[in-house]
């Protein structure tokens, strides 16, 4: 009876606000207008100095600098005192709940308080202390001298160890050296949970995971109901990959077959891809790619978009980006994982990579250029710069990782003389490849990194549980266990980049995997018409066409309906499952007489 009553004054109050004059309608949302365009005016300028000065920290790390860390903080702090004001929340609210603000407006006003929600100004002190907090987790997350037998080494080094080596002995020195960050770091990410969740409660959010989830429009239950829908529908599959890589290392090492995978037998520091497992005789990429320098890798991915029908890209791009690696007798550091900025929301696009000639390269160059033409292509007219940003944040990685997807099959990579186009290649084994990337990454970011940091922000969960709880996780959703028991002297979580600088929000690469898939189906299926296992976007104007739909409104539409409406349905596995069909055909033949460790069902 009281849900009806508020119906029926809710219907009251909208029909007397629809008698309002013609005029007051009008004059109130273009008060709205005002107060946006003057915010807007002001953040740009913060946004920008704030990011410049976030630059430098990551692109050039000296021991001992506290200048340039102390220039980042009081950026920072002016970009956070700006979004944060207690005056812009409540002129954001006023208008708002306005019922005559157009839809663009509404939505601008919601990025407005979104933005607040990290850094609102009734939570006083803790921004200060946050913002100095993340400040020094990324000058020693990045700024860590990671060393192999005394020796100083860069992360690839370490990669490079655990893709190649078969000796087991130097594999787990190195994953054991890849660990040992996370030691500086576990007191840092302590303190960060609890500034991060006391700075969103002040804006009356739970906790900052669920401020993150929130960009969804998601409670925390109906994400981590899309997560788990997705590890379900992929568990049979997954499940099968797991039985198929036991075998498979097991027979490499020469070792009794595990019942879970160790960790430093697999070829990435947290087991999140393994395609390093499967080599495809006719498909040697990375030693095609070896004959090429760095830089050609990067003047050839901007040549894919430009055959596409998408610009060049600005020469600041190319005078401003930080796109290879430090020297090695550099007196500074850089961070060594690759990104792609926005700095100033509108014609300065930068990335920070260190590309060396190799297929991983290769294909991260394609995809961090395509979070940059997403950035050019909702840079216009019709969307306003606070929402220049994806349709949902799965969006931009959806973006990136659909053209990796398409940089490495073969007719692509015919065409720029990478494999031979009349090699023969056994397909079941480059979609097994595939698979080992694409299917394996939905535990990892769906189940143990969602499932960590839920337990971090919205459980509290104590510092001197962090290791047990992340290694539960590990061995739950990936079936991987440590080559020895890991004390809580160890933080092993936070070796992960993203748990400290870019928190909260891993669910968005299993969201950009189910999507990207739904992409590839619809431009191969529909657009190219072409075997979606062998497909070459190359110099296809459509499929240009139809990506740069996608992209050119940001933000400023409903995710969920300009999903329906450009690839006809809700996100779904339905597609994923679909390209990946013939593989478990195969990979349950090849299982038949082995046997399975992880349950039928995730």
């Amino acid at each position: 009876m009281k849900y009806l009553y508020c119906l029926l004054l809710l219907s009251f109050f909208a029909c007397k606000e629809s008698e309002k004059p013609v005029e007051a309608q009008v004059k109130e949302s273009a008060a709205a207008q005002t107060f946006i365009d003057t915010y807007t005016k002001d953040f740009i300028d913060l946004y920008y100095k704030s990011a410049l000065a976030e630059w430098k920290l990551n692109t050039y790390i000296v021991e001992g600098d506290t200048i340039t860390s102390k220039n980042a903080e009081a950026a920072s702090e002016a970009y956070a005192k700006f979004t944060g004001s207690k005056d812009n929340i409540e002129q954001a609210r006023k208008f708002r709940a306005d019922s005559t603000i157009s839809d663009l407006q509404r939505r601008q006003l919601d990025a407005i308080l979104y933005t607040a929600g990290s850094n609102p100004e009734t939570a006083g002190d803790v921004i200060k202390q946050k913002i100095q907090a993340e400040t020094e987790q990324t000058r020693k997350l990045f700024g860590y001298d990671f060393k192999l037998n005394g020796k100083s080494v860069s992360t690839n080094e370490i990669d490079d160890v655990l893709k190649k080596s078969t000796n087991l002995t130097e594999r787990l020195t190195a994953w054991e050296s890849s660990k040992e960050v996370g030691k500086d770091l576990k007191g840092g990410l302590e303190n960060l949970r609890d500034l991060r969740n006391a700075s969103v409660q002040a804006l009356g959010y739970e906790d900052y995971f669920q401020y993150q989830v929130s960009e969804y429009a998601y409670t925390v239950p109906e994400l981590r109901t899309v997560c788990d829908q997705m590890i379900k529908d992929l568990w049979p599959l997954y499940r099968e990959l797991h039985t198929w890589a036991r075998y498979t290392l097991a027979e490499k090492y020469r070792q009794p077959v595990p019942e879970y995978l160790p960790a430093h037998w697999l070829p990435n520091r947290w087991g999140q891809e393994w395609t390093e497992l499967v080599s495809v005789e006719g498909f040697d990429v990375d030693g095609a790619l070896r004959t090429k320098s760095a830089e050609w890798i990067v003047e050839q991915g901007e040549g894919f978009y430009q055959s596409l029908g998408f610009d060049s890209l600005p020469a600041s791009f190319h005078e401003k980006s930080s796109l290879y690696p430090a020297p090695k007798d550099a007196a500074y550091k850089k961070n060594n994982h690759a990104s792609a900025w926005h700095m100033d929301l509108d014609k300065d696009v930068r990335s920070l990579m260190s590309v060396e000639p190799n297929a991983e390269w290769w294909e991260t160059v394609l995809h961090e250029l395509g979070h940059i033409y997403y950035y050019m292509s909702y840079t216009n007219e019709d969307v306003p710069p606070l929402l220049r940003n994806g349709a949902n944040r799965a969006y931009h990685e959806a973006m990136g990782t659909l053209i990796g997807l398409a940089s490495m099959q073969k007719p692509f990579l015919a065409q720029y003389d990478l494999v031979d186009e009349n090699a023969e290649v056994d397909q079941t084994q480059v979609l097994l490849r595939e698979a080992l990337s694409y299917v394996i990454v939905i535990p990892w970011a769906a189940g143990v990194m969602t499932s960590f940091e839920d337990a971090l922000y919205t459980q509290d969960l104590p510092a001197d549980q962090f290791n047990a709880k992340w290694w539960e996780l590990v061995k739950k959703y990936q079936g991987i266990v440590p080559p020895a028991t890991r004390g809580e002297e160890y933080c092993d979580a936070a070796s992960k980049t993203h748990i400290s600088n870019d928190p909260a929000q891993y669910y968005d690469y299993a969201m950009s995997y189910i999507l990207l898939f739904q992409f590839h189906m619809h431009i191969t299926k529909n657009i190219l018409k072409q075997d979606p296992h062998n497909a070459n976007y190359f110099g296809s104007k459509e499929t240009g066409k139809f990506l740069y739909d996608l992209m050119y409104p940001g933000a400023s539409v409903d995710w969920r309906e300009h999903l329906q409406k450009n690839v006809g349905s809700d996100m779904s596995a339905k597609a994923m499952l679909e390209y990946f069909a013939p593989l478990m055909d195969y990979l349950r033949k090849e299982n038949a007489d082995r046997k399975h460790t992880l349950p039928a069902v995730g």
